[in-house]
């Protein structure tokens, strides 16, 4: 007889497990979530200089185990910029492009519209300087400085790219600087919504050489 009282107490318990959580997974609860902005349709001729917002957020009320099982990761909110024209526009954030899970419902979203600004596209070729500090060892002088490629190719914002002659490479220290260098180096283009067309390594070769007459320079001959 104790042996079935168990067996139906352990049945009762079990229903009662399964009940509860029957009944939690399907209460609903409120939850915020933080999504990307992606923007399509970009038209090739522009260039987006502001925008008020890089993401959106939504608060969302259905079944606890439904929200559950909502990642970030797997949702954006997607603004068509096809037939953009330079200048300011606005995008309302609209709820039903996003899809939620069965029950699930969005109560509301931040911000309710996406200022964008836009900018006609430019391209312009440049020089590029190298940004040296320091100065070569004591009795060498610098006798070349040679930049590849000599030039690159700067795209972005009309107003930025327009307005440069130049665009300058990382700061190389060449302080104490006794022997020929080469090396790879990055651009700083120093601005926003400036690029370079075509990423591809810059190398930098600087020559040193004993001044004329110098104390190194005599040595070098009596080796």
């Amino acid at each position: 007889m104790r042996a079935y009282q168990i067996r139906y107490g352990l049945l009762a318990l079990a229903i009662s497990a399964a009940l509860w959580g029957m009944s939690h997974g399907s209460s609903k609860i409120e939850l915020g979530f933080d999504i990307p902005v992606a923007f399509v349709g970009m038209p090739e001729e522009l260039v987006i200089t502001r925008k008020s917002t890089e993401e959106i957020n939504i608060r969302v009320l259905g079944p606890r185990a439904a929200l559950r099982d909502i990642s970030t990761n797997d949702l954006e909110y997607a603004v068509n910029l096809e037939g953009a024209k330079p200048g300011k526009a606005v995008y309302l954030v609209e709820e039903t492009t996003l899809v939620m899970p069965q029950g699930a419902r969005i109560l509301s979203r931040s911000p309710a519209t996406i200022e964008l600004e836009f900018e006609q596209r430019a391209r312009k070729s440049v020089r590029v300087r190298a940004d040296l500090v320091g100065q070569p060892a004591e009795g060498f002088v610098f006798t070349e400085v040679e930049i590849d490629p000599p030039r690159v190719w700067l795209v972005g914002a009309r107003s930025k790219v327009l307005r440069r002659s130049e665009v300058m490479t990382e700061t190389v220290d060449v302080a104490g600087l006794n022997a020929p260098l080469e090396r790879e180096v990055r651009l700083s283009l120093g601005a926003d919504h400036i690029w370079v067309e075509e990423e591809k390594p810059i190398k930098l070769r600087i020559r040193v050489d004993p001044i004329p007459g110098s104390v190194v320079e005599e040595g070098a001959k009596n080796e």
